[in-house]
């Protein structure tokens, strides 16, 4: 039977995603109602410009007093779409003490204080649905939590800011430099007048908090993420990947430990080979490869930022909350029980392609050779190009520590022989 009250849904922030989930709700009232079971009613839009002209808003709705709003006692619903930390935090905490669930798109709060905003959710029997937060339209924190719930995790790796995928691609497809691919994306809007969260990854480490934390049943903060912007890739580096099949993405990783008893979460540029899945991820696309123990390897792709396509990921999750709020239940909340230690970067495993400016001239490739060995690194390839008294040395190791790699290259700069480190990449999806 249809209930006939409607449920009451104030909106935090009216911008890009805010607009478009207005939107969304009035042009499809009909079919919103049909799927939750009864109508859904925009209660207060709260803003921070009220005079600003909102099309297709009611300005009576509108409002600069975001916490008389959330604590109405009628609102059925919040969602937070303004970002940030504070107001945010406390705003979502006060609409769980008035009877609201929450739906946000909030990835930097849920990443530093996501345990407690679930812990404030559940002391009041309230839901917290935040899909928007990691990938805007893919679906995928319901996935990994709900449809992957009886299966084990063990890595999660993807492109997840479309920014940085964006200024990567242009500059492996055109040989532009970094500076170049930076400005045309800030001239076709996909980058912000600062691009610091975007490009030194920031945004995605804070992804990669959250998907790790829902992957590995284990609490992970922003804080426990090893994080490395791109602004140091160029186009020797895309040169460099292409000679080895790959390219480079900025990717965010979130993997179990070989033996089980510990996860990492890390982001950080990468080559990756041309026949891996997320290789072909281009423009400001995101796509996050997962592997588990029995569904083995899915792909989830799609537009990852835009009023829209977030707008599409908040309604989904406005769905879920509505039909929760009608049948008196609640949804999946934290999951946290495995309790895994964060592992330093230090302990994580990879490959790495290491550039190096040296001397030209004999018993220069024995003398790196040794320093790899000393420290445990096993090299895989190596070349070597040479003129007038210069030479570029390409090795390519073979999967060793972070540690033993760091060690390395300090002990390789202490070498009268080498010149300098040109760039050093880690070598992912192999």
């Amino acid at each position: 039977m249809m209930r006939t009250r409607p449920l009451k849904v104030a909106l935090l922030g009216c911008g890009v995603v805010g607009s478009e989930v207005a939107r969304i709700m009035t042009t499809h009232a009909d079919d919103l109602t049909a799927r939750i079971g009864a109508p859904v009613e925009l209660a207060g839009v709260a803003v921070r410009r009220p005079d600003r002209v909102r099309e297709g808003i009611d300005p009576a709705l509108v409002t600069t007093d975001a916490t008389a709003l959330v604590k109405r006692g009628d609102i059925d619903v919040v969602v937070e779409v303004i970002g940030g930390i504070e107001p945010a935090r406390s705003l979502i905490t006060t609409a769980f003490e008035h009877g609201a669930s929450v739906v946000s798109a909030n990835k930097a709060l849920l990443a530093q204080d996501g345990a407690a905003l679930h812990a404030a959710a559940g002391e009041h029997g309230k839901d917290l649905y935040y899909e928007a937060a990691v990938a805007g339209a893919i679906p995928l924190i319901r996935p990994l939590r709900e449809s992957l719930a009886g299966d084990k995790i063990n890595r999660v790796m993807g492109i997840v800011n479309g920014t940085t995928n964006f200024i990567l691609d242009k500059m492996d497809s055109t040989g532009a430099g970094y500076q170049e691919a930076l400005d045309e994306a800030t001239a076709l809007g996909y980058a912000e007048a600062d691009p610091t969260a975007d490009v030194e990854g920031f945004d995605a480490a804070a992804k990669a908090a959250i998907l790790a934390g829902i992957a590995f049943h284990t609490r992970v903060r922003l804080d426990d993420v090893y994080r490395e912007g791109m602004t140091e890739v160029t186009a020797a580096d895309f040169a460099s990947a292409k000679e080895m099949g790959c390219t480079i993405k900025l990717l965010a990783i979130c993997e179990r430990a070989a033996d089980g008893a510990s996860v990492t979460a890390r982001v950080h540029p990468a080559m990756i080979p041309l026949s891996h899945p997320l290789a072909s991820v281009r423009g400001a696309y995101n796509a996050v490869f997962v592997e588990s123990d029995a569904a083995g390897q899915l792909m989830f792709y799609g537009p990852g930022a835009g009023g829209s396509p977030t707008a599409s990921a908040v309604l989904g999750d406005l769905v879920a909350v509505c039909r929760n709020r009608i049948g008196g239940a609640t949804g999946p909340g934290e999951s946290a029980y495995a309790a895994l230690p964060v592992s330093p970067m230090g302990d994580v495993v990879t490959r790495y392609h290491i550039s190096l400016d040296v001397a030209d001239k004999p018993g220069v490739l024995a003398q790196v050779a040794t320093v790899f060995a000393e420290h445990g690194v096993s090299i895989d390839t190596v070349r070597q190009q040479g003129k007038d008294g210069e030479a570029s040395l390409v090795v390519v190791t073979h999967r060793a520590s972070d540690a033993a790699l760091t060690g390395t290259v300090e002990a390789l700069r202490k070498l009268d022989t080498v010149r300098g480190v040109a760039s050093i990449m880690r070598v992912e999806g192999e």
